[in-house]
């Protein structure tokens, strides 16, 4: 008989889940894979560490946001193209709506203090995320002395030499592939599953009848997904012209989904650039602060970009109010960066399914994984210095002390995400308010 953790999850069930991950979400890629790794394979065993892993690896070869197309992979394994809709759409929607509504209160009325009160308080709860999802993955896939030194490479690689992250994982494949074939014993991760413990989508189940790759499935997944990234963006240019900000700003970031490769902050740089040297949508100074904005908002860290596109449009509205040009600035911004995601999954995720269990893959992607864990380490770093040490300055006590706390309680005490996502933010808030 099934046990409950067995038992495969109602589309509401999923439905509910992937709609709480949309609110839940903080901490950039690093945050939210932390998130999906501790609900989806520990706590409910929809899927086992290694297809979750075998997944991750496959989203982070990918341009764009890969958390959002880890959580598209999900759902669409579990429940067909619809899941995979809802998993990916609920991922964006909450952070959409809130981003806006900060956007809009960030463009007229400047920042607002119980707001940065209660993102003080998220920020070391984030990092504390961040520390927990690289202890827990590090220890499913660092599980031999030639994984840990491709993980320790890879977070010198990119935190003191600055390697661009497609680098890193391009080499750490075909050190993988490579080695797989020469010394397959010594580049295999071994078996990350737990002894007693099986999943909804487990090692040795079969893929669904769904994930079976097509010729005339790829057809019209390029035909549909293709047609609903672009015509949005075509429409506004037959209404408003094709030098109006709102073309220009689907145009822009269609174009950058296709090229946007190494997540967040590989990107971050030169969408700045040209955001605010080339098209002169917003100001430096309002880039660092949308960017502080999206890192403390759920949602994709790139998310970032829906700020620059309402921006652009509140700036530059040529013929609307500011308000509604903002509006479609921002909705065509999020519409053109993450259609896409869609797209990469629903076309590729057949032929990743039909690799799964080839050794030679296996060997490649377990040294993928390996150098993954070496990045999240990096973006944890990165992200803890910026918390505990705002501005380079002196240590933040309270930061520190947030993050101890949340940290702990989730190792020890084994609390979840929310309670720790909604006390910090209390915390922060009565912190700043009160006590300062």
């Amino acid at each position: 008989m099934s046990t409950p953790s067995q038992r495969a999850p109602s589309f509401a069930e999923a439905f509910r889940f992937w709609l709480k991950l949309g609110f839940i979400s903080f901490g950039g890629p690093a945050g939210q894979i932390a998130i999906m790794q501790t609900e989806l394979v520990e706590r409910r065993r929809w899927i086992s560490q290694s297809r979750f892993l075998h997944a991750l690896n496959f989203c982070m070869l990918l341009p764009g946001p890969e958390a959002q197309q880890l959580a598209i992979y999900c759902g669409w394994l579990l429940h067909k193209t619809w899941g995979g809709i809802v998993a990916g759409a609920l991922f964006v929607i909450p952070s959409m709506f809130v981003l806006w509504g900060l956007s809009f209160v960030y463009a007229a009325y400047g920042n607002v203090p119980w707001i940065a009160a209660i993102f003080y308080g998220l920020k070391p709860a984030v990092f504390a995320i961040v520390a927990y999802a690289v202890l827990r993955i590090g220890r499913k896939a660092l599980r031999n002395p030639v994984m840990w030194i491709i993980a320790a490479g890879s977070f010198a690689g990119i935190f003191f030499l600055k390697v661009p992250f497609p680098v890193i994982v391009l080499s750490a494949g075909i050190v993988g592939f490579v080695g797989g074939k020469l010394a397959p014993a010594m580049f295999s991760a071994g078996s990350n599953k737990s002894e007693g413990e099986s999943s909804v989508l487990d090692d040795e189940g079969e893929s669904p009848a769904h994930a079976k790759p097509s010729f005339g499935r790829a057809v019209r997944v390029c035909l549909v997904w293709g047609l609903l990234w672009w015509l949005p963006i075509l429409a506004l240019g037959f209404w408003r012209g094709w030098d109006h900000t709102l073309f220009q700003e689907g145009l822009f970031f269609g174009k950058a989904a296709v090229v946007t490769f190494g997540g967040a902050y590989a990107v971050l740089p030169y969408v700045a650039q040209q955001a605010v040297e080339h098209y002169h949508w917003l100001g430096p100074g309002q880039m660092m602060d949308g960017l502080g904005l999206a890192e403390t908002t759920p949602g994709p860290l790139i998310m970032v970009l829906q700020f620059v596109g309402f921006m652009g449009g509140w700036s530059r509205p040529m013929g609307l109010s500011p308000l509604l040009a903002a509006t479609l600035g921002a909705f065509i911004t999020t519409w053109a960066t993450f259609v896409p995601c869609f797209l990469w999954i629903f076309l590729g995720g057949p032929h990743i399914e039909q690799l799964r269990g080839n050794k030679t893959i296996a060997s490649t992607l377990s040294v993928v994984t390996a150098a993954v864990v070496g990045v999240i380490l990096n973006l944890a770093v990165w992200f803890g210095l910026h918390v505990l040490f705002p501005g380079g300055q002196a240590i933040d006590w309270f930061a520190l002390a947030i993050g101890v706390i949340a940290f702990s309680g989730m190792l020890r005490l084994k609390w979840s995400v929310v309670p720790v996502v909604l006390g910090s933010g209390a915390a922060g808030l009565i912190y700043q308010l009160i006590v300062r």
